[in-house]
């Protein structure tokens, strides 16, 4: 039978290999918080990493079995998720990743590159650029942007003590004096 919906990307690879590889970027994406790999590995990734961390929400014994079978290395990683990750996104509905397209990884086959990362952590690439651009727009004395000040809403909504972590990151960027101009 020609066409049909597919359900989920296969990766080019068969599926014990293909589960493998998915187990390995979440291990990572859990211990590390940010991974960079591949644009359609990325977005596979993230539909495991939503389904682990609702299961870290849940906090019961089946869950944990659960996020045991998933995780490679679930007595090192088990109380980071049931910890701190839980409570980080107890108030969030969903979206607990965030797939950002970057520029190709290999010049020789120009593939799609991506960072996957969890949202509201230390390493969220969104926050931070955000604070820059706010920090560059108060630097210029101008007014943010529609785009940015949206993005600072999205960014400190879920995030808590979003605000005044916001305004001491825009503090911090703008002690770097980027850009080169006074």
């Amino acid at each position: 039978m020609a066409g049909g919906l597919v359900r989920y990307r296969h990766l080019s690879r068969k599926s014990s290999h293909r589960q493998a590889l998915l187990r390995n970027l979440v291990t990572a994406l859990v211990q590390h918080e940010s991974v960079r790999t591949t644009w359609p590995k990325a977005k596979e990734t993230q539909r495991l990493a939503e389904k682990l961390i609702t299961l870290a929400k849940r906090n019961n014994e089946t869950s944990r079995r659960k996020a045991t079978g998933i995780l490679y290395t679930p007595h090192a990683l088990l109380p980071k998720l049931f910890g701190e990750l839980r409570k980080r996104y107890a108030e969030r509905p969903g979206g607990y990743t965030r797939v950002l397209r970057t520029e190709p990884k290999s010049q020789y086959d120009q593939g799609d590159s991506a960072i996957l990362e969890l949202v509201d952590g230390p390493r969220d690439l969104r926050f931070a650029m955000t604070a820059a651009a706010v920090a560059r727009d108060q630097r210029l004395g101008r007014p943010s942007n529609e785009l940015t000040l949206r993005n600072r809403s999205k960014v400190t909504r879920f995030r808590p003590g979003g605000e005044s972590a916001f305004d001491s990151m825009v503090e911090k960027v703008a002690g770097l004096r980027l850009g080169g101009r006074v």
